[in-house]
Order: structure tokens, then sequence, then C-alpha cells
């Protein structure tokens, strides 16, 4: 059996507990070394064969996984944040389809979650944004033309920009192309979860420069929208004693 597992934003302890299980109990862990951390490898058993798939191919990936379904050994795929999200597991599932080798997925915390626990953020404010947009910019990896940066601009949600770090004066330009203003809130979190985090409010029209003052170059997600740095907002109704629920009526 093959399982994928979230190895959640960075933090070891922020591992699911049945990833943590997985870990623990697997023959072979093949992980993502340039993004998940090392420390999450504390959890494997003695013996346990790790390979570092920063430098495998594909096709490297799934030979070892081929040679221990073979052996009868446990395989852990260890992604970073949850394995949905930018992981390229889909490719790797369609092998192992072919192949007729079993495997499974064990969600993980995504980054986002991780970077909106460093703000204390909540992403979805009542009256201010009740949506959140996960995208990336187009780099050696492109992005559908109908996904375009302006495009998801243009609804003024909640935006999380995952993998475009060194890209961030031409993110700045086509979020106000699309209709965000320069002032717009904004923030830049490094890491986030790890001992190293770092976090960083700003503006749309800022964001390169704050990324270039503090050395950030790789390895953070951007967080564009009014929820950043929301002073105004809608009181829930889940929560007001004046609104019934299925489980509470409403005061007089």
């Amino acid at each position: 059996m093959i399982h994928f597992v979230g190895a959640g934003p960075g933090a070891p302890d922020l591992i699911t507990v049945r990833g943590k299980k997985y870990l623990e109990e697997a023959d072979i862990i093949i992980y993502a070394g340039s993004l998940v951390n090392p420390q999450l490898l504390d959890y494997a058993k003695e013996g346990c064969q790790i390979y570092n798939s920063a430098k495998m191919t594909l096709e490297e990936v799934i030979q070892i996984m081929e040679l221990g379904e073979r052996a009868n050994k446990k395989t852990v795929r260890l992604h970073t944040g949850d394995p949905c999200i930018y992981g390229a597991i889909r490719e790797q599932m369609d092998i192992l389809d072919k192949k007729q080798i079993p495997y499974d997925s064990c969600p993980g915390v995504s980054a986002f979650c991780g970077a909106a626990s460093a703000l204390d953020l909540e992403y979805t404010l009542p009256e201010v944004s009740q949506s959140v947009i996960i995208t990336r910019m187009a780099g050696r990896t492109p992005v559908p033309e109908k996904e375009s940066i302006e495009s998801f601009a243009a609804h003024q949600a909640t935006m999380v920009v995952f993998l475009s770090t060194g890209m961030l004066e031409e993110l700045s330009r086509r979020l106000i192309e699309g209709g965000y203003t320069a002032d717009t809130p904004a923030a830049i979190v490094y890491k986030a979860t790890w001992e190293d985090e770092k976090k960083f409010i700003c503006t749309v029209g800022t964001l390169a420069q704050t990324a270039k003052e503090n050395n950030i170059t790789k390895t953070a997600l951007m967080i564009i929208g009014d929820a950043v740095a929301a002073n105004h907002y809608d009181r829930s109704k889940l929560y007001d004693p004046t609104f019934t629920t299925e489980f509470r009526k409403a005061s007089k």
C-alpha cells in the first residue's frame, strides 16, 4: 500500500494523528525534500528507507514505490501541506492505477491555513469576504488563460497566492490591473509555522518592496484582500442572540 500523506505546513506537530501513524509504520518514506520539514522524519522507525524526491524524477519515485510493493512494504509519499494543493499527486496515482498498486490519501493542514494562523486571520469575514481564491503565478508551469490573476482580482475576494515569491512586482501590477487598488491590504508569510517563520503586513503596491527589504525570495505565501486588515465587519449570525438556529431559539 502507498499512503499519500500531507505533512502539514511545517511544524512537525501539525501533521495529523493518522499521518504520524503512517510515518511511524512506514518501511519506505519518499518525502518532498525541498518543502517538507526534515524533523518529520524523526517519526520514522529504525531501518526505514528514506528518499528525498527533490532529487528524483517521477519515474524514479514510481520505481521505488513499485519495488516496495513487490517486497510487501508500506510506503509513505510525504508531501507538504495538503497533497491536493500543488502536490503533483494525480500523475503518480494514474501510474499506480495502471500498475494496479493500491494507494490512499491522508489529508494535511495546508500552508494557507498555517499562514492564517500565523496572522491570527479569518479569511471569511461577513460583509468583507466570503470566498478564498487559491492560485499561483505562471512560471515554468503554466496557468490556464481563464485563470489569470486579473480575472481573479476582479472578484475582490480574499486571494492566497502560492509559488510566486520571485514575481511580486508583476503580481502587484496584475492585481491592480484586475481591480485591486495599490493600497489594498496584503501580507507575506514566510515558512508559516516553521521555527524561522516570518510575517509581514503590507499592501498590494508594496509586496515586492516588503519582500526585498526582508530578504524573502521563496517559500512564502501572499495573502491579498481586505480580510487581511479588516477593522469593521458584521457579527456572525450563528452566535447572534436574535438569530434562530436549529439548536437555539432567538431571544426576544
